[in-house]
């Protein structure tokens, strides 16, 4: 078990290969987490239909709580502010897939 407070916490914004669709979501493990978006158990998911695969945003975060309520924060944004905030940080919309593999 880690120590309190040695957590990571990731909220994160994936699209679909023409960025059209975005998908917010929090984990505590990206890797796991975009495997299991292309894996589904299930092919009823969110992303899975819309076929969300590609990584375009990532925030850390060490407790828990906060990342859950950034990613509902985010979620109430107008898809208009999620972009600009995607630009901000990722303005080429690079798919970031491959830094955490």
């Amino acid at each position: 078990m880690k120590p309190l407070g040695t957590h990571n916490y990731f909220v994160y914004i994936l699209t679909n290969i023409n960025k059209t669709v975005l998908y917010i979501g929090v984990t505590n493990n990206v890797k796991n987490r975009l495997w299991y978006h292309k894996n589904p158990e299930s092919k009823y998911t969110f992303t899975s239909k819309y076929k969300c695969y590609y990584l375009v945003y990532v925030e850390m975060f060490m407790d828990i709580n906060e990342a859950i309520k950034r990613e509902k924060e985010l979620k109430g944004w107008s898809r208009e502010k999620k972009v600009k905030l995607i630009n901000v940080e990722n303005p080429e919309w690079r798919f970031l897939n491959e830094d955490f593999e």
